[in-house]
């Protein structure tokens, strides 16, 4: 007899443990009043795993609270009431929120994981004791593990909950919360229900109080969230209460968003196509381009914009300038091009408007045009290399998304991966990874600045507040992520192509006619394409040194643009020298060899100038002869002006110096002409010096390719 009752034991449990893991029996129940970006990110997750959802609450206005400023939720006890009478006797039921968790493994885990606790009912369990602090002793012991219910997830038999939930006659305002754990924490009910925790995290991670215990584990393709402190994997994960950027941050990698393995695998999903579309059929767009300081660079800005790859005639331009200073390059790019685009607004300095008001009078101008589909705010100081930044965007189709930007040769982007306690800036975990490139893909961040893209839909509906970019003392940028968060609008910030960069606006210089020039120091990539040749980089690959004559190497140095500011910022400072012996500007006021010249200490340029010899004529001169070095110190630099009533030539001379450099920086037969007829005449033993008669402007000898280096040794 004995041995027969132990057969018919074993065999119920086997029954028992089969019908559990049968994960058709599990149903996901959820509320969900409207499709948010976090319900989609929970539909997602829910998807992958191959969870069947039920959501309700469709259509309803939410009358629960926001959770964060009070209790709330009651609602959510009043659609699970009446939801599960429509469900079957037999179903295992998960009700869990759905705005902020993801699922981090499937059914079968769930299943089997609830199985092993042998209640009928068990509730994810909290650090934290809320909303009630006074029932804190009538909470049940645990010898490890979390002591107090959380009741943004649970799971059960549809019995059980029935009679849980069987008592609920309140307000959709009240606190669900409380509710749950006066049952709980009540002996009898407890037992008749047959309520438990998950103390230890083995189903349920709830965020709010135990951020330190999480860390992600990546492993054989896979991510999951790790709780260290019971060395437990949870199936869902909760970013219940202030933990919203937590989870969003967890949500990049979990459900196996992005692994080591496979990078990003659902960046390219729900794209938005633009190729193939005619041009009247691409999205109209509103570009917001903010000037709000002194920047440099602001006529190669609008040089960049002009090449974006999109229909002009599908682009309206709204441009604030506060800056007077830059007055002369909006107008010259709106004189030469205003009429490419779809529409033109434009608010100026003389207007005296306020940046907050301009940045939501810029989002205004697409709010209320129906066929604006994108807002794309742009500030001066973006530099965008890619020309397909705009379509790019678009096509990822998200609600808000950024293309990341760095400062050069900085970790400084226009992105933050976390945010500290007080709303500002906070290092991530991946922060370094995701600006360096080892890790790529579309991350949802709490902080976007500089640029970014907004679907228009947004301005229609979360975000229809008329004042977005002001929230107490915070700056713009801060105070249009603040308000957008606390609407549940996911922020995002793509690295999947590089897009370019941001310049710094820090000792920005307005004393001079092109301040450019003096930008080597704080934005040396930005000086380098606007003022060097772009063959400098061939010089040695394509060997583009030419030796007219022994000793004398010619080779490209300066751009066009380069060439015509340095002429033009002599002109405009004017003073030129005499051309006589006596010269004061110089040690021992005696000059050998004249000339009318003015040195680059007069203008202030003269350690900027010796940058550009460090940079660019000493790797040159060290290729030139290998195991000689330099630290190109130069006491004497200027640009001299020869004409032929004035100075025609200059007389044979031996500079005292190791090398000589001189640079053309007008050209010939458009700025003078010019018999090229070269007379060699001998300074030296080994030594020939290149002159001829010719009115042009030049930094000391002659040579007569405009922005190209004549190097005398």
């Amino acid at each position: 007899l004995n041995m027969v009752g132990t057969d018919c034991l074993l065999q119920v449990l086997c029954d028992f443990t089969l019908h559990t893991h049968y994960t058709g029996n599990l149903l996901v129940v959820t509320v969900a009043t409207k499709e948010t970006d976090g319900f989609r990110r929970f539909m997602r997750s829910a998807r992958h795993f191959n969870y069947t959802i039920k959501v309700l609450g469709r259509g309803e206005p939410w009358k629960g609270g926001d959770y964060m400023t009070e209790p709330g939720g009651g609602q959510k006890v009043r659609l699970l009431k009446a939801g599960l009478q429509e469900i079957e006797e037999d179903k295992v039921v998960l009700f869990i929120d759905s705005y902020d968790v993801v699922f981090a493994s499937g059914p079968k885990e769930l299943l089997k994981k609830f199985q092993q606790t042998r209640h009928k009912v068990v509730f994810s369990a909290e650090t934290l004791i809320w909303p009630d602090r006074h029932l804190e002793d009538k909470h049940p012991h645990f010898r490890e593990g979390k002591r107090f219910l959380g009741s943004g997830g649970f799971i059960g038999y549809v019995p059980n909950l029935k009679e849980m939930v069987a008592d609920w006659t309140g307000e959709d305002s009240d606190s669900d919360q409380l509710f749950f754990t006066k049952i709980y924490i009540n002996p009898e009910k407890r037992k008749s229900i047959n309520i438990t925790l998950d103390n230890r995290c083995r189903m349920f991670h709830n965020l709010h109080g135990s951020l330190d215990e999480v860390v992600l584990k990546f492993e054989d393709g896979q991510v999951r969230a790790r709780n260290v402190l019971y060395d437990t994997l949870p199936v869902v994960i909760h970013g219940n209460g202030p933990t919203k950027l937590q989870i969003n941050y967890l949500s990049n990698y979990i459900p196996t968003v992005w692994t080591f393995e496979t990078g990003c695998s659902v960046c390219l999903e729900d794209l938005r196509p633009l190729s193939g579309l005619k041009e009247s059929d691409y999205p109209l767009v509103v570009i917001g381009i903010f000037i709000q300081q002194p920047t440099p660079f602001v006529s190669v800005f609008f040089e960049t914009l002009l090449k974006l790859e999109y229909p002009k005639n599908r682009l309206k331009l709204f441009i604030y300038n506060q800056e007077q200073h830059h007055e002369v390059a909006v107008s010259s790019f709106l004189k030469d091009h205003g009429e490419e685009y779809q529409d033109v607004k434009v608010i100026g300095p003389e207007e005296n408007m306020d940046r907050v008001a301009s940045r939501n009078l810029g989002l205004d101008m697409c709010r209320q045009d129906k066929d604006c589909e994108y807002f794309f705010s742009m500030d001066i100081e973006v530099v965008l290399k890619n020309k397909d930044t705009l379509k790019i965007l678009i096509e990822q189709n998200e609600p808000i998304i950024a293309p990341m930007i760095t400062r050069e040769g900085r970790l400084w982007t226009n992105f933050w991966g976390a945010l500290s306690a007080d709303g500002y800036y906070a290092r991530s975990e991946d922060y370094v990874d995701i600006v360096q490139g080892r890790r790529v893909g579309v991350w949802n961040v709490p902080y976007l600045t500089k640029v970014y893209l907004v679907k228009a839909s947004l301005l229609h509906e979360e975000l229809s507040n008329n004042d977005l970019f002001s929230s107490g003392t915070l700056d713009l940028d801060m105070a249009f992520c603040h308000n957008a968060r606390n609407k549940g609008v996911f922020m995002y910030v793509t690295n999947m192509h590089t897009f370019g960069r941001m310049l710094s606006t820090e000792n920005y210089q307005m004393s001079h006619l092109h301040n450019d020039l003096w930008q080597i120091f704080e934005n040396p990539k930005d000086w380098e394409e606007r003022y060097i040749h772009e063959n400098y980089t061939k010089i040695m690959r394509d060997k583009l040194i030419e030796t007219p004559c022994p000793d004398v190497y010619w080779f490209p140095l300066f751009s066009d643009i380069g060439c015509d500011h340095i002429v033009q910022e002599m002109e405009n400072f004017g003073q030129w020298s005499g051309g006589r012996n006596t010269d004061t500007r110089i040690q021992g006021g005696y000059e050998n060899v004249p000339t009318i010249d003015i040195h680059m200490t007069q203008i202030n340029y003269e350690k900027e100038w010796q940058k550009l010899l460090l940079d660019y004529i000493a790797p040159i001169t060290e290729t030139m002869y290998p195991g000689y070095y330099t630290k190109c110190i130069s006491y004497l630099n200027f640009v001299v002006r020869y004409k032929p009533d004035e100075q025609p030539l200059l007389t044979p001379h031996h500079d005292a110096s190791t090398f000589t450099i001189n640079v053309a920086l007008n050209s010939k037969e458009i700025d003078y002409e010019v018999n090229e007829q070269i007379t060699l005449k001998p300074l030296f033993e080994d030594r020939v010096q290149v002159y001829c008669p010719l009115s042009c402007l030049f930094s000391g000898n002659v040579c007569w390719n405009r922005g190209a280096l004549s190097f005398l040794s």
